[in-house]
């Protein structure tokens, strides 16, 4: 079973000391990852997660981590190491995830985190790819009728005071010449309290936070409605340090072979079948033939033990977002209308 310890003084401290190391050259007879090094050295990925979000990280009855954000550091763990149980959870909160990755508490960071221009500029960390293309959305009750926010005109609407959504919705209701009357509320809790009590038409938040709430209302999700609507763009993606190019290589290709698998039709089920396909991209990402993973200084079936560890992207989503209720929408691969798409791996 995979294990996650909460953040301790005393692992911080042995995570500035790893920082120390990971920050600088790997070592000459190395993987040209000192991330990678320091991983192989411990025999364990460390990821930071948050550990209380249904659908993105949260432990099931059995304390397994479940979600997307954990899957996709078992997906990362799988490319680097062979084996996705070699994985250790940290979780983090909103106010200690960077130091956690600046420090080296973490090899990586997957928590439902923005990619943006100030976060990569200012902290010394880089997005190595979006797994959840999210936005700014609301929540109605069933029972209103609403359809589309475009039908909300004159709505009361509860949000947290200074945050970015209520920048979004002031600028989405101005853009369309409509009128809201904002409930500001500071708690989270309160915020959806007052909603739940009528206070408000709708409450709005990022789409997966939404979601997150209606599937925690059990029995009563089905009385909520998630809107079709996103009015901002919010990519949350997996972080990792500057200065480790070859750790950064790794978790994106690990998101681009789970792109490529499900364009081609290869599952968690079904991949060793397809380790006898003659069409060459297959075999390139299988590892087949190539050197796909000498190229990351990574075992050549470093793509199929992603596939064989956690699927392709799309079961990814089908097991951790789809039961919450959410259509995948621009979450979708490309040849599907969405927007992962993975360049050649070749």
């Amino acid at each position: 079973m995979v294990r996650f310890w909460p953040m301790c003084a005393t692992a911080v401290v042995a995570g500035l000391l790893l920082g120390g190391l990971t920050s600088g050259q790997a070592l000459a007879d190395g993987s040209g990852s000192a991330t990678l090094d320091a991983a192989r050295a411990r025999g364990q990925v460390v990821c930071g997660i948050s550990g209380q979000v249904a659908g993105f990280s949260l432990p099931d009855s059995q304390g397994v981590m479940r979600g997307l954000d954990a899957d996709t550091c078992r997906a990362i763990t799988a490319a680097a190491l062979g084996d996705a149980n070699k994985l250790k959870f940290v979780p983090t909160t909103a106010q200690n995830r960077f130091t956690a990755l600046q420090s080296g508490e973490v090899d990586l960071l997957s928590r439902s985190t923005t990619w943006t221009l100030s976060r990569e500029g200012n902290l010394g960390l880089m997005f190595a790819w979006v797994n959840y293309y999210d936005g700014t959305g609301f929540l109605v009750k069933k029972a209103s009728g609403v359809k589309s926010v475009k039908e909300m005109d004159g709505a009361s609407i509860c949000v947290q005071p200074g945050t970015s959504t209520e920048l979004a919705i002031t600028d989405y209701y101005r853009l369309n010449k409509m009128k809201f009357t904002p409930i500001l509320i500071q708690e989270l809790a309160e915020v959806q309290g007052a909603f739940l009590s009528g206070r408000c038409d709708a409450y709005s938040t990022d789409a997966s936070a939404l979601a997150t709430f209606r599937f925690s209302q059990g029995a009563k999700a089905d009385d909520l409605i998630l809107l079709p609507d996103i009015i901002s763009k919010e990519p949350l993606g997996v972080m990792v340090r500057k200065g480790d190019d070859k750790w950064f290589d790794i978790a994106r290709w690990t998101f681009a072979a789970m792109i490529v698998a499900e364009e081609k039709g290869i599952t968690q089920e079904n991949v060793d079948t397809f380790l006898t396909s003659t069409d060459p991209d297959i075999r390139r990402l299988l590892g087949v033939e190539g050197e796909m993973g000498k190229a990351l200084g990574l075992d050549p079936k470093f793509a199929y033990n992603v596939i064989k560890a956690v699927g392709n992207l799309g079961e990814m989503w089908d097991r951790n977002i789809t039961p919450m209720g959410v259509p995948r929408g621009i979450n979708n691969i490309w040849t599907k209308g969405g927007l992962q798409y993975a360049p050649p791996m070749r």
